[in-house]
């Protein structure tokens, strides 16, 4: 029997027809995870084709001082560069960080470390880079290298107020000063756009915007024309008396508004990252405002307040009279000199003030009593925060009352076992310059906000320190000191001004004072029919000159002269 055997290509079909049967259910399985579970990721895949989101970067707030002008920058925001690598599109890596080093200033060797894998991202490899540069490496076209902006903080006149001012740091972070202080305000915030795009990149069509909003800009009180020339002489003044550093504070009495405020050795905010390896290498830090952050032990510009704390207290009047007294006094078995060991003999307050003399104020001390010499030093601000607008206040010490002994009352009397800012003492003197009223310092005038509106800021009264009458005693009093005592070098021809000069010891940090080693200060104001300014000239550990007198004062002299004819004062 001849069996009928399907043909070939039958047998073929059927093979087929068992091979489509069997693989139906994985193409059904495959289907419903592209149409149902993985929808989203392909839509999303797909609409990243043509749809963007991306983040709308704010502008940092500028800061401007004043001048005569009109307002002049001191902080701005510059267009740099940064250097971006995806080391895994790198083909030839040795090439790429040779190409590199020539013009970023790294070797080859740390460029080359820093591309050798085969990540998708890495940190930046050089960062605020000038045009010129970004366009040469640009126009390179080396493989997996992108040239990308950055705004840039950038500081016009370099080291000028720059413990005002501090600076950005890498991250975008405002670092000491206003800069730290106002932060927040000049960061505004970022906004950002979901739109689709054509294939050249450009949108067609936005969905959803939210606008970025732009730093506040900040005006100072600072005059930069006042900061120019303080800055220009103390710097003169630490030369010429072989001093290790100085300060000038120049504040508005009426208003506590800062008009110029000087440390040198400063820096220049554009170079931070070199100034702090050089301050780690020499163990100076450049970046504290010692006007703010420092306390030292003041010395006898500290006598007035003593002063007035006793008039205001009618504890002493302007012509109690004292003495005979000594060239030294004991307190507790401990002998207090005069600066000069000279005995003064009988004196007024007047006088007492105009030889500085340490006994005479010992007496002072004793007829006020501690209670009120407590309650005198908090009303004038020491011990505690002015709240000053700048990163970095410290408040000194002042010692609990009922830890006080007839000792420490002694030597406070002349400025010993207290410590204070040079803030605290400008401020101190800008009360008795405006009838005794404490002012909270300041130097941010005003904010401008992105949306054009502005907020002036106010002068804020801290407390009425001592009456006016009694500011007013301690004017003439003070008067005398510049016309007929220690003070003479700070005189003024034509103009009054008050004054008083300090020659302190240095206090070390486990008790006792530095050997042969003292801090020189003047303080002053005027013209004291209407006070205009108060200016604070502190020198740290000169060594070409013995007293404040000789170093201090002749700068008080040169910045008073030079303010009276830049503010147009009129002699009285």
């Amino acid at each position: 029997m001849v069996k009928n055997n399907p043909p070939y290509y039958i047998k073929r079909l059927m093979w087929l027809r068992f091979l489509v049967l069997l693989m139906l259910p994985i193409f059904l399985y495959r289907l419903f995870i592209i149409a149902i579970v993985g929808h989203q990721n392909f839509f999303l895949q797909a609409k990243n084709q043509y749809y963007t989101q991306e983040e709308v970067p704010s502008a940092r707030g500028e800061i401007f001082a004043h001048n005569k002008d009109g307002l002049f920058p001191l902080a701005t925001n510059s267009k740099k560069y940064q250097i971006w690598a995806v080391p895994k599109n790198i083909t030839d890596k040795n090439l790429v960080a040779e190409k590199l080093s020539g013009d970023i200033g790294q070797s080859k060797e740390d460029i080359f470390n820093l591309i050798n894998n085969n990540k998708l991202y890495i940190p930046p490899i050089k960062k605020r880079l000038e045009e010129a540069v970004a366009k040469k490496i640009k126009e390179m076209k080396l493989e997996g290298i992108l040239v990308v902006p950055e705004s840039v903080r950038f500081y016009p006149e370099d080291s000028l107020a720059s413990s005002v001012l501090g600076f950005v740091n890498f991250e975008g972070n405002g670092s000491y000063g206003v800069e730290g202080y106002y932060d927040d305000q000049l960061t505004g915030y970022a906004g950002s756009v979901e739109a689709e795009k054509d294939n050249k990149g450009r949108y067609i069509n936005i969905d959803k915007e939210t606008l970025a909003k732009n730093g506040d800009d900040l005006i100072l009180t600072i005059d930069q024309n006042i900061q120019f020339f303080v800055e220009k002489t103390i710097g003169e003044a630490i030369e010429k008396n072989g001093a290790e550093s100085g300060q000038v504070i120049v504040l508005d009495p009426i208003t506590g508004g800062i008009m110029a405020m000087a440390n040198l050795p400063n820096f220049n905010p554009n170079n931070f990252n070199d100034e702090a390896k050089s301050d780690q290498e020499s163990g100076k830090d450049r970046f504290t405002n010692p006007l703010i952050s420092y306390v030292w032990e003041p010395g006898s510009v500290i006598k007035p307040i003593i002063v007035a704390g006793g008039l205001d207290s009618e504890k002493i009047q302007s012509d109690s009279i004292g003495g005979p007294f000594a060239n030294f006094v004991t307190v507790q078995g401990y002998e207090i000199h005069t600066a000069q060991n000279k005995a003064f003999g009988t004196e007024n307050i007047t006088q007492i003030l105009q030889h500085s003399d340490n006994v005479g104020m010992v007496w002072v001390g004793q007829q006020i009593g501690k209670d009120i010499m407590y309650d005198n030093f908090a009303n004038f601000g020491f011990g505690k925060p002015l709240g000053v607008d700048i990163s970095g206040e410290t408040t000194g010490s002042l010692l609990g009352k009922k830890l006080w002994r007839e000792i420490h009352q002694a030597t406070m009397t002349f400025g010993q076992g207290i410590s204070a800012t040079p803030l605290q003492v400008a401020s101190a003197y800008g009360a008795l310059a405006n009838g005794g009223k404490l002012m909270q310092p300041y130097v941010v005038d005003e904010i401008i906000h992105s949306d054009g509106t502005s907020n002036k800021i106010k002068p804020k009264e801290i407390r009425q320190a001592i009456k006016p009458e009694t500011a007013k005693d301690v004017q003439n009093m003070l008067k005398a000191v510049v016309d007929d005592g220690y003070g003479k070098r700070a005189k003024v021809e034509g103009y009054n001004f008050a004054g008083k000069t300090g020659t302190a010891q240095i206090a070390k940090a486990g008790g006792g004072y530095e050997e042969n080693k003292v801090n020189h200060s003047f303080v002053g104001f005027g013209p004291i029919e209407d006070p205009k300014f108060v200016i604070l000239v502190k020198l740290d550990k000169p060594s070409a000159v013995e007293f404040a007198e000789t170093s201090c004062a002749p700068v008080f002299h040169n910045i008073a002269e030079f303010l009276i004819n830049y503010l147009g004062i009129e002699k009285k």
